[in-house]
């Protein structure tokens, strides 16, 4: 195995559904500037390679709002200089031209560590706030999802890396042969573009999700056996990485996990569910340091278990070796392995 990545996903107080009650802040501030930038300083400065920002256009469910998360990950982006940042943007019904430009801007922003998380949306009510028509079917969905990061992927190339010229006394700023239509017809949209941002300092963001052309497959699976053999089958569909997705209920110094929480359910069933104390967390990610590129951890309560995370799980994983903090001035896509892809429209021009 390469590198082997920590992500954390930041939405929120947590996964669990009393987690409001446990903040270290008053209800009113969690939709603040400053816990989201305390906590996102927190995730880096402990060495997470990625923090994920859930979203949806649907409310969320045990929260009373939400700010989108491209705006919180674009808030956080002047404040960070080494962690990914990687909003959640929904590839049903949303429009994939202002999704790659909403990306695209955040990849500028951050100097090159922006990433995509592209998730279905299966609900009739997503469709109504829309204003379009439902997406019925697993066929359908999954097109809708294929075309929209298909999209993006050709309007992120569009233009070419030299494309902006800004020869002042000449007057000249683009070179207009090294933009590119990407001529897309889908079975519900059409792009002809190019896009209106330049390609973005990686090329091609990190586009991660459950399914589809993605660079990083996020694995769901209730076993260690489970995620481990998912992870395998991912690679060999083409997803050049595969992340498990497991939610973290931690011991404290005042409270074990049990007394803590209970049984702290799972956000998801399909989810990877771990309780315990930091050296078994550790244990547990060192095993599968060695069958996957990395993992998202989902914290049941933020503030209690992110500074768990912080001064006793991460700084043991980079003692050992199993991550590393990633690299001042790198992109995301170099602190996970990746290479940047060549331009798919100046190969052929």
């Amino acid at each position: 195995m390469g590198v082997f990545a920590l992500g954390i996903e930041l939405d929120g107080e947590g996964f669990h559904p009393q987690a409001w009650r446990r903040a270290a802040h008053a209800p009113d501030r969690l939709l603040t500037g400053d816990t989201l930038r305390t906590r996102v300083a927190t995730a880096e400065n402990a060495g997470f390679t990625l923090a994920t920002f859930a979203d949806s256009i649907l409310a969320p469910q045990h929260v009373a709002g939400r700010i989108d998360a491209v705006t919180r990950a674009s808030f956080v982006a002047a404040t960070t200089s080494t962690i990914g940042l990687v909003p959640t943007v929904a590839t049903t019904y949303a429009e994939p031209f202002h999704t790659s430009s909403q990306i695209a801007t955040l990849d500028y922003a951050s100097r090159g560590r922006a990433g995509w998380i592209a998730e279905r949306i299966d609900d009739p009510r997503a469709a109504a706030t829309w204003g379009r028509t439902q997406v019925t079917g697993d066929d359908e969905l999954a097109r809708e999802h294929s075309d929209s990061i298909e999209v993006a992927r050709r309007l992120w190339d569009s233009w070419e890396d030299d494309a902006v010229i800004r020869d002042y006394p000449n007057g000249r700023f683009l070179d207009r042969n090294k933009l590119h239509y990407t001529d897309f017809r889908g079975d519900t949209f059409s792009v002809k573009g190019p896009a209106i941002v330049p390609r973005p300092p990686q090329g091609q963001p990190v586009v991660f999700g459950a399914d589809g052309d993605v660079d990083v497959r996020l694995v769901a699976a209730d076993s260690v056996a489970a995620a481990i053999e998912s992870a395998e089958q991912a690679r060999s569909a083409g997803a050049p990485l595969a992340f498990a997705e497991i939610d973290v209920t931690l011991d404290t110094p005042g409270a074990t996990a049990v007394e803590r929480l209970g049984a702290a359910p799972s956000n998801s069933p399909a989810r990877l569910a771990f309780s315990g104390s930091a050296a078994e967390l550790v244990d547990l990610l060192t095993h599968l340091s060695a069958h996957l590129d990395g993992v998202r951890l989902h914290p049941a309560v933020i503030d209690e278990d992110l500074p768990v995370l912080a001064r006793q799980v991460l700084p043991a994983l980079l003692r050992t070796g199993v991550a590393h903090r990633p690299v001042p001035g790198s992109t995301l896509r170099a602190n996970l392995g990746l290479v940047r892809p060549a331009n798919r429209y100046a190969a052929s021009h």
